[in-house]
């Protein structure tokens, strides 16, 4: 399975998207990827972005950005985004990409519904995610409104560090859902499988650069 997350110039939101989710599913084969719609091609990581990386113990030296291509899009089996425009950009360069690509933040909610309705299927994360997807149409009248991750792109420090828990949040809600006996997110025991960074505890202050 390829999960592949969208910003616009992935260099602030996605590459920590894909950076934590990396982390989180280390153990398994999912492959992790970004991209942004308007992508600088090969830059480095926004400082603040990384300092925010760092501050949980993930390496960013070896990321580089790219643009957004249809073969890209196409490549992935969950598409995960962060904003409504980006979602309309993406399913418009690619049409079939339409079915797995989600706000972030509405598939978190997507996972949790399936979870909470037992309609969360399969033996394996990867199966697992998908049968979220495959219900997502049908779910979709009993989600709340979907709530975009601004961007944080040549702001203050704490909007980056704002869009950083707001990502780590929806991926909290994702794999705890997909856990094969669910338990409510305020009541789940972390174990040694899936370690959760807790920004707040780690993010005292700003990055130097």
């Amino acid at each position: 399975m390829h999960i592949m997350f969208v910003c616009t110039g992935n260099i602030c939101r996605s590459p920590m998207g894909e950076l934590l989710t990396r982390r989180y599913l280390e153990r398994t084969t999912v492959q992790v990827s970004s991209a942004g719609t308007q992508g600088l091609e090969s830059h480095a990581i926004d400082p603040s972005s990384k300092y925010l990386m760092n501050a949980v113990g993930i390496d960013t030296t070896s990321f580089r950005s790219r643009r957004l291509t249809r073969q890209m899009a196409e490549s992935a089996d969950l598409i995960l985004c962060f904003e409504k425009r980006q979602r309309a950009d993406i399913v418009t360069l690619a049409p079939n990409a339409n079915r797995y690509t989600f706000l972030l933040t509405d598939f978190a909610n997507m996972c949790e519904y399936c979870a909470k309705d037992n309609l969360v299927k399969g033996t394996t994360i990867q199966d697992r995610l998908r049968s979220v997807i495959s219900a997502s149409t049908l779910i979709r009248p009993m989600l709340p409104v979907s709530q975009n991750i601004a961007d944080p792109h040549r702001q203050s420090f704490d909007k980056f560090q704002l869009a950083a828990e707001q990502t780590n949040a929806a991926l909290r809600t994702i794999f705890a859902s997909m856990r094969k006996h669910y338990v409510d997110e305020q009541a789940l025991q972390v174990d040694q499988n899936l370690q959760f960074p807790d920004f707040i505890d780690v993010l005292q202050g700003a990055p130097d650069e």
